[in-house]
């Protein structure tokens, strides 16, 4: 049986095909919106295409004044053409094309054509356009007092570790989720983070966060909180932003039993070291006694040193004073007596 040789170009032909059929995932999935023109006069029509939406889902269109991209809609729709707004519904593919009537919004431009969900998480885009022959006038200083708001999600991050237990400042971080319920974008918000503890006020610390949160956004804020060395018991950590109190997440701080733990061996071993020192004083001042004052002369060089001599003592009577009765004959070298020496 004989084999067909294996065609390598053929089949990387049908591989290449097979792969450019696989449709690819869009790598920007966020909401945009684009113009067929970015000015027109009121009574002219622009078209509108959209894509990154989420599939079937209702959308508003309209044009608005008083705002720009960056800062979303001022005033909300009070600021938009509301009569000639278009809905369109988006397709299996997230996007959408629709004609918008120009018209002009109640307040004065800079404009733009304002396209967000009805229905659903919201989502909006916005994108620059120019109703000729209207108004201009320059935006109002951005306030951002007030407008976020916790979504979901507070929590205290972090443990305690060694140094803590030994009476270091305790330290978490405070995690939550903001959502801009504003109609203008929020850049670099300052937090006020408080600590109370028990039944005592907080102690506010203003703490800035960086970034921008858009209108309809949301964004996950985290700031730490750090309390007092050799702290403990119950506290209660509390967010305020704009005069409002956003957030509160109690806080249970144990007890530093690493300081009690110092101070009880600080105590054993103080007393301990002290009366060995007294000790120690005393044997060097205290008065010698007669033995230990006695001290022997340095030997010369050269001359051995003498060493004790060691008598050896016996029970037996010396010569000379053995009883007068004994027989004189018996003791012939004892000394003569007195009586003997008379004698003679």
């Amino acid at each position: 049986m004989s084999r067909r040789p294996l065609r390598v170009p053929a089949l990387a032909a049908v591989l290449a095909l097979l792969l450019l059929a696989v449709p690819t995932a869009r790598a920007d999935t966020r909401p945009s919106v684009t113009l067929s023109t970015s000015q027109a006069g009121t009574g002219g029509s622009i078209t509108v295409t959209g894509s990154g939406w989420r599939p079937r889902t209702l959308l508003m269109l309209l044009i608005c004044g008083r705002s720009v991209p960056s800062r979303g809609v001022i005033g909300g729709t009070n600021s938009c053409a509301n009569a000639d707004g278009r809905a369109v519904t988006t397709d299996a593919a997230g996007r959408f094309r629709r004609a918008l009537p120009v018209a002009e919004p109640p307040v004065p431009c800079p404009c733009v054509v304002h396209v967000a969900t009805v229905t659903g998480p919201a989502a909006a885009a916005d994108a620059i356009f120019q109703v000729a022959g209207h108004a201009v006038a320059p935006l109002p200083p951005p306030t951002a007092d007030g407008r976020l708001a916790v979504l979901s999600d507070v929590r205290l991050d972090g443990s305690g570790g060694l140094l803590t237990w030994f009476g270091a400042p305790p330290a978490r971080t405070l995690v939550l989720t903001v959502g801009n319920v504003g109609t203008e974008a929020v850049q670099d918000p300052v937090f006020q983070v408080g600590t109370a503890h028990g039944v005592f006020a907080p102690q506010w610390e203003e703490q800035q966060w960086r970034g921008t949160i858009a209108p309809g956004a949301r964004a996950r804020v985290r700031l730490p909180v750090e309390l007092a060395a050799g702290a403990h018991g119950d506290y209660t950590v509390s967010l305020k932003y704009g005069g409002r109190v956003l957030a509160e997440q109690p806080w249970g701080v144990g007890r530093p039993w690493g300081v009690t733990l110092f101070w009880i061996l600080l105590c054993l071993v103080v007393p301990a070291a002290v009366f060995r020192a007294g000790l120690a004083i005393v044997d060097r001042v205290r008065p010698l006694g007669p033995r230990s004052r006695r001290k022997r002369a340095p030997t010369p060089p050269g001359v051995p040193e003498e060493t004790p001599e060691t008598y050896e003592t016996t029970s037996s009577p010396l010569p000379w004073f053995t009883p007068d009765s004994a027989p004189h004959g018996d003791h012939p070298t004892s000394p003569p007596t007195p009586t003997q020496k008379g004698s003679t």
